[in-house]
């Protein structure tokens, strides 16, 4: 029973036998939720002297998870982070989905000329803010925004604007050596790429194979060609490549941030997989800074984000980091947002962790993000290799502990059928495919090695050597010389003719062409199966009988 208190009447706590059996609407509990929380507002006035603060606060988390279906892990966390009026303010914004926002291609267009360019096409858009050159803020449109010319042709990229900070805290230089370690799907590496200017090298990463196909199709679209893209484990990137001068980290989270787009995260996510997230970040930071050059002239920066609000991935692994690596932290260069925690319930962090920066959906509208910054100062990490070896025992330990957790927790009879599904109905490219033996896969590689070369020749085979056959064209004209010019006779050698018979064999001994330089060239050539030129027919009229003349003078003489 609740009453108003406008007539000074406060709050009943409901009792436990009323409550299992009375059913309660929703607007009952969103007006017992109003109560609590203004009778925790001034809780010396309004509080009945029975029950404790402790129970009015449970009872307000269970209102609180039946109302936005949270579960009770994550509402917990949630209101240990924020007082309650900021909490109610959280909890409503994130069940709002934020705006559609997207970042000019400074490497094709500029934004005003999209911007122009989308209008026209029926979109109602603005600048997304003044800290940024590149958003732009979608109201509505006409068109699908993911088939439009201008989307096509690279001109933009449909990005959060959450996700453009950590790039602008990165502040790539040009001609300088970046990698972004996990990548996928390729929007801040473009990004970086674009405020690059294609110069340098960008290497983008990701260990997820399926994944990187979308890096590479949105740096064709967009016009990338500054960057190389690997498929590798980041917790062991530093035996593949280090020297980078500056490295984004964008680490793999629970994604307690991105409830709008995501509300299975409300009752999915549990302490395990905080715990989960926790220990690779810590993993993967340390790698990061690894592969950073300290010695760098333009960089030596590394900057650490994720799309989640819980400190246990945010200032937890940064302090973390603090304590392992010779690491500082500077200003993110960003003019907004909230200051990290250096205090969190009975937690004290490394006071230079209030130059991170926090991001929710209830005071800056875009989805809840943590960014900071870190400058390496020395090549050298403060402890011993056994010690650097235990670390990264206990860190893998801790990770196949929080798996094992998890496989624990099923039920036994889920598992089983859980297995049966994935054996009976595969994913992926092999949906729908009967299951093969080993065998048969066998023989189906095999089959496919040599369709694939059994109409191919090799390209690199050395070119054999083969002796030009001259051909002779049967159909030439047969002049008439007279009879006396024996001198200008020339004869076919045998060599020359090709032997495919022995009329054309004849033909070639009675073939008799007189000898001069046009004929002989042109016999030449129709001997290498060159095109002959064809002269005119009044020409070679008065040439032959220019001829015959000559010939009668000779023979008076």
């Amino acid at each position: 029973m609740q009453m108003s208190i406008d007539h000074q009447e406060i709050f009943s706590f409901p009792d436990n036998d009323s409550e299992e059996n009375k059913e309660i609407t929703l607007q009952e509990i969103q007006q017992r939720i109003k109560d609590i929380t203004l009778v925790l507002s001034d809780f010396k006035k309004y509080r009945q002297e029975n029950h404790s603060r402790t129970e009015y606060l449970d009872l307000l988390r269970h209102d609180l998870c039946i109302y936005y279906s949270y579960n009770d892990f994550l509402m917990g966390k949630l209101m240990d982070m924020f007082p309650l009026t900021e909490l109610m303010e959280y909890l409503e914004a994130s069940e709002v989905p934020r705006p559609l926002t997207i970042r000019t291609n400074s490497l094709k267009t500029r934004r005003r000329d999209l911007a122009a360019a989308l209008i026209n096409r029926g979109v109602n858009l603005d600048p997304l803010g003044k800290w940024t050159k590149v958003g732009l803020v979608v109201y509505s449109s006409q068109v699908p925004l993911g088939a439009t010319p201008e989307y096509l042709a690279g001109h933009y990229m449909i990005q959060g604007a959450s996700s453009l900070l950590p790039v602008m805290a990165l502040a790539p230089q040009e001609n300088e050596r970046v990698l972004d370690m996990c990548s996928a799907p390729g929007g801040k590496g473009s990004h970086i790429a674009s405020i690059m200017k294609n110069t340098g090298v960008l290497f983008a990463n990701d260990a997820n194979r399926e994944r990187i196909k979308a890096v590479v199709a949105n740096f064709h679209r967009l016009g990338v060609i500054n960057a190389i893209i690997s498929c590798e484990d980041g917790c062991k990137f530093r035996n593949v490549m280090t020297g980078f001068d500056r490295i984004l980290l964008d680490a793999p989270c629970t994604g307690t941030g991105v409830v709008a787009k995501d509300p299975s995260v409300k009752s999915t996510k549990n302490e395990v997989d905080v715990q989960r997230c926790y220990n690779l970040q810590r993993k993967l930071l340390l790698t990061a800074i690894d592969c950073v050059d300290a010695k760098s002239k333009t960089g030596g920066y590394i900057v650490y984000s994720t799309c989640s609000v819980l400190p246990e991935e945010n200032e937890w692994v940064i302090d973390y980091a603090l304590k392992k690596r010779n690491v500082k932290l500077v200003p993110t260069g960003l003019d907004f947002g909230v200051e990290g925690f250096t205090k969190y319930r009975q937690y004290r962090f490394h006071p230079s962790l209030n130059l991170t920066r926090r991001y929710y959906p209830h005071t800056h509208n875009m989805d809840g993000f943590y960014v900071a910054k870190l400058k390496k100062f020395s090549n050298t990490i403060p402890m011993t290799k056994e010690q650097q070896e235990a670390d990264e025992k206990e860190l893998d330990e801790a990770i196949t502990n929080a798996e094992s957790v998890v496989n624990k927790n099923t039920d036994p009879m889920e598992k089983s059928v859980h297995e049966e599904n994935e054996l009976r109905r595969p994913l992926g490219k092999h949906a729908g495919k009967p299951n093969l033996s080993e065998v048969e896969i066998d023989l189906k590689k095999r089959k496919l090695v040599e369709s694939k070369t059994k109409y191919i020749a090799n390209e690199f085979e050395k070119p054999l050597k083969v002796q030009k056959k001259h051909k002779v064209d049967h159909k030439t004209v047969s002049l008439t010389p007279s009879k006396k010019s024996k001198n200008t006779e020339l004869k076919v050698n045998k060599s020359d003719i090709p032997q495919n018979g022995r009329e054309e064999e004849q033909q070639a001994k009675n073939l008799k062409v007189p000898k001069t330089k046009k004929m002989v060239e042109n016999l030449s050539n129709v001997l290498e199966g060159k095109p002959q030129r064809k002269e005119n027919k009044i020409k070679m009229k008065s040439k032959t009988i220019g001829q015959l003349k000559k010939d009668k003078k000779k023979i008076k003489n």
